[in-house]
């Protein structure tokens, strides 16, 4: 009998999804052999995400919806390392004052923080639809930053944000990145997030990073910032002695999860 122990519900799907990314079609024989669980159990999940038009089902398997690409890319990522970001967002949070003027870059650990700045009482900045979003429902003030829409990000770059954001002045800057290494510093592999990324930073007073400690020792396309633009950084774990070292070099605090 085919063991359902280790992938079950979202969890499966999720997996299902990052497939068809890959592979654009994906078979219902090999999902239920990679996953291990019946065929049948495959069928139904193909069957659920079809109904929420992320995928098409076809003969013998489902095909990924071209439209739908970039929503998946993005649930995905919302997906990915939610403990440590829920908990980085916590550590945030310790970190602001009732009155401050807080700017939150478009990233999944931001909306994590975003979740829960209705705690404060701040007035918020923001370029992501879903920060604005939950900010909306929870009754936090904010201001949001137009431009162009990058639907990867669901967010907004570009000229227009950039020559705004520049008009702005918020006390404490929340950003993220996809890596982050001595030589390069934090990177991102979407040019139009890392122009936008590096207005924030440049409004900022404070200038807080956070990252979850699987981003440390590696590199995306493009350089966010260096640690001389960065006052604080927020992370699970501590990192490496090598960047711990960098970090005390370049005078910026360290704030763990572990700590809090």
């Amino acid at each position: 009998m085919v063991s359902e122990v280790f992938k079950v519900g979202a969890e499966r799907q999720h997996l299902i999804l990052r497939r068809a990314l890959a592979d654009r079609v994906v078979k219902i024989k090999d999902l239920a052999a990679e996953l291990g669980v019946h065929e049948m159990t495959i069928r139904r999940d193909l069957d659920q995400l079809a109904e929420q038009g992320l995928l098409e089902r076809v003969h013998g398997g489902a095909r990924l919806l071209e439209k739908a690409s970039e929503e998946i890319a993005h649930q995905l990522r919302a997906t990915k390392n939610t403990e440590a970001k829920e908990g980085i967002a916590r550590a945030a949070l310790n970190l602001i004052e009732d009155g401050d003027v807080v700017a939150l870059d478009a990233s999944t650990t931001a909306f994590a923080l975003a979740q829960i700045l209705h705690t404060r009482k701040v007035t918020a900045i923001v370029s992501g639809l879903d920060a604005a979003n939950v900010l909306a429902q929870n009754g936090v003030p904010f201001l949001m930053v137009g431009g162009n829409f990058h639907a990867p990000a669901r967010s907004f770059v570009g000229a227009f944000f950039m020559d705004t954001i520049a008009r702005l002045h918020p006390d404490k800057v929340f950003f993220s990145a996809k890596a982050f290494s001595f030589a390069t510093g934090f990177t991102d592999p979407h040019l139009p997030e890392v122009g936008a990324k590096q207005a924030l930073i440049r409004s900022g007073s404070t200038v807080v990073a956070m990252l979850d400690a699987s981003k440390f020792e590696r590199r995306a396309l493009a350089t966010i910032a260096t640690l001389d633009q960065v006052n604080i950084l927020i992370t699970d774990r501590a990192p490496p002695a090598d960047i711990r070292a960098a970090l005390d070099a370049a005078d910026v605090k360290l704030v763990t999860q572990e700590e809090q």
